[in-house]
């Protein structure tokens, strides 16, 4: 084992300088995956020698996530102290189903939940949550506990009538799948309309509740996003919530992407009127740069996730009560330490610290609109109070852009496309960046266009 460690300590020590002095890493074409690095599963073993560089080699041909121009995804960067808790997380290797083989591990989890609930504003003698494998999965669990709190036979006796989900235009392409999931069927999703900057409008929301009622069907689960994929919208929370529990149906926050805005006192108003929501969800690896996967829901009533997700099983819960036995209220049942390299994230920066994570990530999506406003060759889509910058370069189509400027080893960053207009979508998630490295990303993408001449038009 010790020879490992100092193996993956060379490797590491390696791709960070390669981060430093080669921030993106030239793509390997995926018809050449296989011929350029040794892949394949053979019946014998290669040396170990071969091994550590064939490790090597796959390490360092890897996409760079972590550096200064990646600009592609929804995260980014890498923080010492998390990065040390999921280390921690693997060679601990417990599962988080029961006290007896999570110990202390468990106690951080239920911190982490109990203080996320009082951030909330749900009563925390009443509310629960848990770590779902993912943010698709957290609104998965929040669409189940508003299915069977709408119908509680539903767990035993199946889906059978007509029952209706509300969501925006913009939402994750999770909503549509989780219907499927959960017998529901997409026929049933009404994707209501929005406004200008990619928000949910209510009266639309409200309209078609009513005529879903007098047709008969069955309304029960309102998605609402605080920050779209896209735009980094955010739906208008408090006054969606009231029209949902006029109605009687549940009301789940994705907050996947900017639910954070939690943890800061500038922008908390961006979910304000969240206490009345249902359930509410947000990924640490996201806005709070903890390393992928971390994702995190909580619900208005722990008496909801019981009943959805508890089953009884003697061969696993043999010690300790059900509040220490996290495996009563998850999606799955093994299920991997997400918790403790958020915790130490937390534990050693405080809740101050996270605000800060927070508050930089607008502040380097302010200097980046300041930029496109002041430069002519750019037009900027994109609004205050969002981390997703969206702007086009000379009239150049993006697509091409975006995707030259990968393939050269250049850039990373993505493009997307809102009311039929598609641009590049600078995502300043990675609170490590500092304006220079913002800045640097235009001189980078300026210079780009320059030296390969790339003429074509949107």
């Amino acid at each position: 084992m010790q020879e490992d460690l100092n193996l993956f300590k060379k490797l590491a020590e390696k791709l960070i300088e390669k981060e430093e002095k080669q921030p993106v890493v030239k793509p390997t074409d995926q018809e050449d995956v296989f011929d350029e690095f040794n892949l394949y599963l053979d019946e014998d073993p290669i040396s170990e020698e071969q091994f550590s560089e064939l490790l090597e080699q796959i390490v360092l041909h890897t996409p760079r996530t972590s550096t200064k121009l990646f600009f592609n995804q929804l995260f980014g960067g890498r923080n010492a102290k998390a990065t040390l808790g999921e280390l921690l997380a693997v060679m601990l290797n417990t599962s988080m189903y029961t006290y007896k083989v999570g110990g202390p591990q468990v106690g951080i989890e239920k911190q982490i939940l109990q203080k996320v609930i009082e951030l909330v504003g749900y009563n925390p003698a009443k509310a629960g949550g848990t770590f779902p494998p993912g943010g698709s999965m957290s609104n998965f669990m929040g669409l189940l506990m508003g299915r069977d709190a709408f119908n509680r036979n539903i767990k035993k006796e199946g889906v059978s009538q007509k029952m209706i989900i509300y969501t925006s235009k913009e939402c994750h392409y999770s909503v549509t799948k989780n219907a499927t999931f959960a017998g529901i069927g997409t026929d049933q999703i009404r994707h209501i309309e929005v406004d200008k900057r990619g928000r949910m409008l209510p009266e639309a929301f409200e309209n078609q509740v009513k005529t879903d009622l007098a047709e008969g069907l069955h309304p029960f689960f309102l998605n609402i996003t605080a920050g779209t994929t896209v735009m980094g919208a955010f739906d208008p929370l408090e006054e969606l919530c009231e029209i949902a529990k006029k109605y009687g149906i549940w009301s789940h926050v994705d907050g996947a992407y900017c639910g954070a805005v939690l943890f800061s006192e500038k922008y908390r108003h961006l979910i304000q009127g969240v206490e009345k929501s249902d359930s509410f969800s947000f990924n640490a690896h996201k806005m709070l740069n903890t390393p992928l996967s971390c994702s995190i829901i909580v619900t208005q009533n722990k008496e909801d996730l019981v009943h959805s997700f508890a089953c009884d099983a003697n061969y696993l819960y043999q010690t300790g009560t059900d509040d220490f036995n996290l495996g009563k209220t998850s999606l799955q049942c093994g299920r991997r330490n997400d918790a403790l390299k958020f915790w130490s994230l937390w534990k050693s920066v405080g809740r101050k610290g996270l605000e800060e994570i927070v508050d930089q990530q607008f502040y380097l999506a302010e200097v980046a609109r300041d930029y496109i406003k002041n430069h002519p060759d750019y037009t900027l889509y994109s609004y205050e109070d969002s981390i997703s910058v969206c702007f086009n370069y000379k009239g150049i189509d993006p697509r091409i852009l975006c995707n030259q400027m990968y393939e050269e080893g250049k850039l990373m960053v993505g493009y997307g496309t809102f009311d039929e207009t598609t641009f590049i979508r600078l995502v300043t998630i990675n609170s490590t960046n500092s304006k220079e490295e913002i800045l640097n990303f235009f001189t980078t993408l300026e210079k780009f266009v320059e030296d390969f001449e790339i003429v074509e038009q949107v």
